[in-house]
């Protein structure tokens, strides 16, 4: 058996076509609604407003952060993307839960359910941040300090120490806020010149993807998800 037909008939991949729908990169909206969320969250834990005013920002977080959140994970689904997507949307869900606890709960109150939440998704973060590391390091290293912050204010959360946990998280916060704010800003630069113009790591697949040609683009589509018969 050869695997060649003995007809005339065309082969399935003679009669198939793949048509991509080109899309932009969701990855900057993610970076700069994470920035925002950690500003938020900082001006909590350290107290740079009123506890009373607490759940004014976590309505900013819910109206805010989360939808754009939520919608660059989407959109980096449909870019084929799954680290970043699922990254994203579970950011974005996490910046909901955080905000709905903290509002439903009385100012400055702690809650040991958000704290066993907060330890397990940094558990995961640290997952994601492995994976994202091999290929773009800057999201890897975002992800690596969310996750460090998850756990520092899910220990707090707990009553597993003192104040200072709290004020160490909200001080992450704000290199956060510039990491995130450098990403976006790399990012949209690469975006408009179709070339790396502030350093961004990419490595392997995510550099190529930049800079090979179209053969490399499309490779081994077919084994892509949406493209194959199964997930």
């Amino acid at each position: 058996m050869t695997g060649e037909r003995t007809d005339n008939r065309p082969t399935p991949e003679a009669m198939t076509r793949i048509v991509l729908r080109p899309l932009a990169s969701s990855l900057p909206l993610g970076f700069f609604a994470f920035g925002t969320g950690s500003i938020l969250l900082t001006a909590l834990e350290l107290k740079w407003v009123p506890v009373s005013q607490g759940s004014a920002l976590m309505v900013m977080v819910l109206a805010f952060v989360v939808p754009l959140e939520v919608l660059a994970g989407v959109f980096a689904f449909l870019a084929r993307d799954s680290g970043a997507a699922s990254a994203l949307s579970m950011l974005g869900a996490a910046w909901a839960t955080t905000a709905l606890t903290i509002v439903r709960g009385a100012p400055g109150a702690t809650s040991a359910a958000l704290g066993v939440f907060l330890l397990t998704l940094a558990a995961m973060m640290l997952i994601l941040s492995v994976g994202a590391l091999r290929s773009k390091p800057l999201f890897g290293v975002l992800l690596l300090g969310g996750a460090g912050r998850f756990v520092l204010t899910g220990l707090y959360e707990l009553a597993a120490g003192g104040p200072g946990l709290e004020q160490a998280s909200g001080w992450i916060g704000l290199p956060l806020l510039a990491f995130s704010l450098y990403g976006g800003l790399a990012l949209l630069l690469e975006d408009g010149a179709q070339r790396t113009v502030l350093p961004l790591g990419r490595r392997g697949r995510a550099r190529s993807s930049l800079e090979g040609d179209l053969e490399r683009q499309i490779e081994r589509t077919e084994s892509e998800p949406g493209i194959r018969r199964q997930l």
